[in-house]
């Protein structure tokens, strides 16, 4: 079947569907990687889990984050070698041989052995599927689609939330293991049949340059980036901690505010990306959401300060705006990297974030301890405030078409 180009042919079915299958893989990806924290409840739990300690049952729910920090730059070197569908179906192969596993042995080091294993492969989605959307798409359509495959990871974080504690307690730990192992084998399946790799030019007839010697462009999408994930992960880590604590809410009332403003966040990556396109820009935009998260968090730092039902508003809006920064930077190191350097660029790019939003849950939560949720707040938007001088202008010319 002859898949088209979305430059010379429009954006057709098979390009969408292509968007929804990257979608549905960086979802899958999204629920091995993150899902296991969910399991803590269980897994410390002595009359009907495991009985782990609380820093074994942690070592568990961080183990698939190692393997993704390990791997995610050579995942993107095997993209830019041997493309996105390669990448793809092996990673999503591995991921599911290696979760179920997992799910088969039993104690803390088995878990954590076969759960690092089972991140390592997950990593591939996070280049491989963000390239199969900036290679199909139009420049003029690519922001609003990036948006929409950002949507996978608040989407994964639901999924394993809604299903991995419900199903430990009812089905035991090995069970509620083994549901990450089969969404990685219906995401594996739907890459396999749906996906192919974009067109790109042949590597023997094109000059292929580091886009890093080019200019710092890249270096400063990478450091805003790093800067934006602070806010973005407080708000993430502790929004529920704190309605609890410091609002009284019920647990369940909290977490279902928490699952509405995840909500947000997922749908502020499609408005960022359609903004994006609409000015023919994802540096300005990027400006306006740093500028967005400065107003966000020192508002919500001073009202949670005040005690002002405007605090929970805040924290919504913060959730979403806090969010709408990662497909704008995520496309834009695609467009400036090219067919040949984007997957290492993306790899690096992730790498930066990830490595960084390990540190902000227990630095954040020592200064919540010593100075409250409020200062805790307020104190991020410092990070956002260092980012904006640092967003770059928009490289010259059109953005490429990865083709």
């Amino acid at each position: 079947m002859d898949h088209g180009t979305a430059t010379t042919q429009g954006v057709t079915a098979r390009h969408w569907l292509m968007l929804a299958v990257s979608t549905l893989a960086q979802a899958a990806s999204a629920v091995v990687v993150h899902g296991p924290p969910f399991l803590i409840p269980a897994l410390t739990d002595r009359a009907t889990g495991p009985g782990l300690s609380l820093p074994e049952a942690g070592l568990v729910a961080a183990a698939p984050m190692v393997g993704v920090l390990l791997t995610l730059v050579a995942w993107g070197l095997v993209v830019d070698r041997r493309g996105e569908r390669f990448a793809l179906v092996t990673g999503l192969a591995g991921t599911t041989v290696a979760t179920a596993v997992a799910a088969l042995g039993d104690g803390p080091w088995w878990w954590f052995g076969w759960l690092v294993l089972a991140g390592a492969f997950a990593a591939s989605a996070n280049a491989a599927s963000g390239r199969v959307v900036v290679g199909w798409f139009p420049a003029h359509r690519r922001g609003t689609a990036m948006g929409i495959r950002q949507m996978a990871q608040p989407l994964g974080v639901g999924i394993g939330a809604a299903t991995l504690a419900v199903a430990a307690e009812r089905f035991g730990i090995r069970t509620a293991i083994a549901l990450p192992a089969l969404v990685a084998f219906v995401a594996l399946v739907a890459v396999a049949v749906i996906v192919a790799d974009p067109p790109r030019p042949d590597r023997a007839t094109v000059a292929v340059t580091n886009p890093y010697a080019a200019d710092r462009f890249l270096a400063r999408v990478h450091l805003v980036s790093v800067l934006l994930v602070v806010p973005q992960f407080l708000v993430w880590s502790y929004a529920l901690a704190w309605l609890v604590t410091d609002r009284g809410w019920s647990a369940g009332a909290a977490g279902a505010l928490v699952a509405v403003a995840q909500l947000v966040g997922a749908f502020s990556r499609i408005a960022a990306g359609a903004l994006s396109d609409r000015v023919g820009s994802r540096m300005r935009p990027l400006r306006w959401v740093a500028l967005c998260v400065v107003v966000l968090m020192l508002g919500l730092g001073l009202t949670a300060t005040l005690g002002s039902p405007l605090a929970v508003a805040l924290l919504v809006a913060a959730t979403g705006a806090t969010v709408a920064d990662n497909g704008l930077a995520f496309t834009a190191v695609a467009e400036r990297a090219g067919p040949f350097w984007s997957g290492r660029a993306l790899g690096i790019q992730n790498s930066g974030q990830y490595l960084v939003a390990a540190f902000v849950p227990p630095v954040a939560g020592a200064l919540i301890a010593r100075s409250g949720y409020a200062v805790a707040f307020a104190s991020a938007a410092a990070f956002a405030a260092a980012a904006l001088p640092l967003v770059p202008g928009d490289p010259p010319g059109e953005p490429t078409d990865m083709h």
